[in-house]
């Protein structure tokens, strides 16, 4: 059961590191948790424990796109320079993917947030300086919520691992 343990705890690893990619990976290890339990039913978790995990991922996500939008919101950004600075995170995000071991997701997403910001920003008729200057704030907000989102993870992770493994 030690080998089995461990190596479901590589996987919930695994899927953590899905947030880089700007991709659901807390919601992936919930539902990995909720597989081992289903596989497992001796292993107590209680409902108060996913609430609160359930409450952290949630507020996870909520974070790694409000303060996104926050962010471009503060340098100027308009709602249609928000909604490009999410799409370009995204598909930055996977753009980027294939580079540096898939760490260049990280890359992609947070140029993506600043160029489809920065882009939409632009087809309004803005100057480049301000819309430049959203795209940059679209860029600050997203690096500080893909951090608070796998903060929040990392924690998810830890204590699911603690759960499984006591």
């Amino acid at each position: 059961m030690f080998i089995v343990t461990l190596l479901f705890i590589i996987v919930l690893v695994a899927a953590l590191m899905l947030n880089i990619f700007s991709m659901p990976g807390n919601w992936v290890v919930v539902a990995l948790l909720a597989l081992w339990k289903w596989i497992f039913p001796e292993i107590e978790l209680t409902w108060s424990y996913w609430a609160l995990l359930l409450g952290m991922v949630a507020l996870a996500e909520t974070l790694e796109f409000g303060i996104q939008m926050v962010g471009a919101k503060k340098f100027g950004s308009s709602g249609r320079g928000n909604f490009g600075g999410i799409i370009g995170a995204i598909v930055g995000a996977i753009m980027g993917a294939p580079f540096f071991f898939g760490i260049g997701a990280i890359f992609g997403a947070l140029i993506g947030a600043f160029g489809g910001c920065l882009i939409l920003e632009l087809g309004q008729g803005r100057t480049f300086g301000e819309s430049a200057k959203a795209g940059f704030g679209a860029f600050l907000g997203k690096f500080f919520g893909l951090w608070i989102k796998f903060i929040l993870g990392t924690a998810v992770v830890v204590m699911a691992a603690y759960r499984i493994w006591v």
